[in-house]
C-alpha cells in the first residue's frame, strides 16, 4: 500500500485547492476540527469557497479565518452562533447561508458519501426549512426532501492514524469527521500522531484508509470556545 504521509499541511493540499470548491470542514464546535489544515487553506489565498461544516468557527480560529479572509462566499451548516463577523457578512449580503437542522445535515453528509442522491424527512416540515422542497405523504405523515452533500474537498481531523491513512478518532471528534471522510472526491486528514501501519486495532478504526488520499500529523491548539468554570468557594 501507498504511504500517504506528508510533511506538513502545505504538501498534503498541493495541487487540490481552487477558486469556486466546495470544501467539508470536520468538527464539532472548536473540537476536532482540522485547524493545521484550514491555515493552509487560508494561506493558499483560495477564494469563492462553499464550505460544508457543522458550525464556522469563532471569530479568529478555525474557520472564522477564512471568513476574515473573505475566502468563503457560502456556508452550508447548522449553528452560527460564536461568530460574530459571521453575522455581519451575512446580514450585509456578503456571505450566503444554508441552514439545516443539525441531524439532516449530518444525515445530508452521510448520504452523500452513501451514494445517495436524496432522502425524505420529518423535520422542518412546515417550516422555513421545507420552502421550495419537495414535500410527500407517507403513510399519512408529511415529509421533506433533502439532498445528499459532497465535496470537492474534505479536510477532517483524528486522533491517530498509520501510513495508510487508518484514522482512530475521539469522542466528540467523531461527530461529523467521518462521515465528512467518505463525502468528499479528495479526503486530507491532521491527526495528532500517526503510528506504524498495522498498529491500530482493525476493530478499532473508524475510517478505513481506501477514503484518505494524505495525511499529516501535527500539534494542535485544541481552544474552548466557552469556558465556564465554578468559582472558588470561600471558607
Amino acid at each position: 500500500m501507498a504511504d500517504k504521509v506528508s510533511k506538513n499541511a502545505v504538501e498534503a493540499l498541493q495541487g487540490r485547492l481552487f477558486d469556486g470548491m466546495t470544501i467539508m470542514a470536520g468538527g464539532f464546535g472548536l473540537c476536532g476540527i482540522p485547524e493545521l489544515l484550514i491555515a493552509a487553506i487560508r494561506d493558499s489565498g483560495v477564494k469563492d469557497l462553499t464550505v460544508i461544516s457543522n458550525n464556522c468557527g469563532v471569530d479568529d480560529f478555525g474557520l472564522g479565518v477564512l471568513l476574515a479572509g473573505g475566502q468563503i462566499r457560502k456556508m452550508i451548516s447548522s449553528y452560527v452562533g460564536e461568530n460574530k463577523l459571521f453575522a455581519e457578512l451575512y446580514l450585509s449580503g456578503k456571505l450566503e447561508l444554508e441552514f439545516n437542522p443539525q441531524g439532516t445535515l449530518a444525515e445530508r453528509i452521510r448520504a452523500g458519501g452513501a451514494g445517495i442522491p436524496a432522502f425524505f424527512t420529518k423535520t422542518g416540515v412546515g417550516t422555513l426549512v421545507a420552502e421550495g422542497k419537495e414535500v410527500r405523504d407517507f403513510d399519512g405523515e408529511l415529509y421533506v426532501m433533502e439532498r445528499g452533500l459532497t465535496a470537492d474537498l474534505s479536510i477532517v481531523k483524528a486522533w491517530q492514524g498509520d501510513h495508510e491513512g487508518n484514522l482512530i478518532y475521539r469522542m466528540t471528534a467523531r461527530n461529523f469527521n467521518p462521515m465528512m471522510a467518505t463525502a468528499g472526491k479528495i479526503c486530507v486528514a491532521e491527526v495528532e500522531k500517526i503510528v506504524a501501519t498495522g498498529t491500530l486495532d482493525p476493530n478499532n478504526i473508524h475510517t478505513p484508509g481506501i477514503f484518505i488520499d494524505a495525511i499529516v500529523e501535527g500539534v494542535h491548539e485544541k481552544r474552548i470556545e466557552q469556558r465556564t468554570v465554578r468559582k472558588a468557594e470561600t471558607v
